[in-house]
């Protein structure tokens, strides 16, 4: 193989297999209609819901695995991550083994930071963004009832913003309603199932 080549392969983009990222404003229950999905996923083995190695204490909602930030910064820097982002004073990231899954055909979903599209969009053959959201009111009430000390000044996550031009969804659930109602609807992103044309489903 000549150099040339190798580069080639090297820059490729990752797949056959699907990379679907959950993104949203803090407070939109993310955690919460993925939880749902993947117990409605539990026996199809060709779905894959990571843990994500967060620099704080889970919460009770989130399937995650915390790191130090000492650790997280070695592992960042030998390069184990697929991923990896700050958000409100902390850090996030994805194993660099969802790749493996991915390449060998399986659709991996997980919760990321909007940040992260772009480099996503570029770096794997086949990723979907599914964009669940709120009304501001719905928003600034779950944050309030969660009161988790490590999220911070609430004013903060609700008006946090990224550039949206590389961030733009290609589903988007506004979860307003019941967490079993809009957890179905990520299933069936999840599955590549359609039932209906418009790609914004409330």
């Amino acid at each position: 193989m000549t150099d040339a080549s190798v580069i080639a392969e090297q820059r490729a983009a990752i797949g056959p297999g699907r990379l679907i990222l959950v993104v949203g404003p803090s407070g939109a229950g993310k955690d919460t209609l993925l939880g749902f999905a993947k117990a409605a996923c539990a026996d199809d083995h060709d779905i894959v819901f990571p843990r994500r190695l967060i620099t704080r204490q889970a919460s009770a909602s989130e399937d995650n695995e915390e790191i130090g930030a000492d650790a997280f910064q070695r592992a960042a820097a030998a390069g184990d991550y697929a991923m990896h982002w700050e958000a409100h004073g902390h850090r996030y990231a994805l194993s660099r083994a969802i790749n493996d899954e991915i390449r060998a055909g399986r659709t991996v979903i997980a919760n990321v930071s909007r940040t992260v599209i772009a480099a996503a969009r570029r770096d794997y053959a086949s990723a979907t963004v599914v964009l669940v959201t709120a009304p501001p009111d719905v928003l600034a009430a779950r944050l309030s009832m969660r009161a988790r000390s490590s999220d911070g000044l609430l004013a903060q996550r609700l008006a946090r913003t990224v550039d949206e031009s590389t961030a733009t969804p290609d589903f988007t659930i506004v979860n307003s309603g019941t967490a079993e109602y809009h957890a179905r609807q990520l299933v069936r992103i999840i599955r590549g199932e359609r039932w209906e044309d418009r790609k914004s489903v409330v």
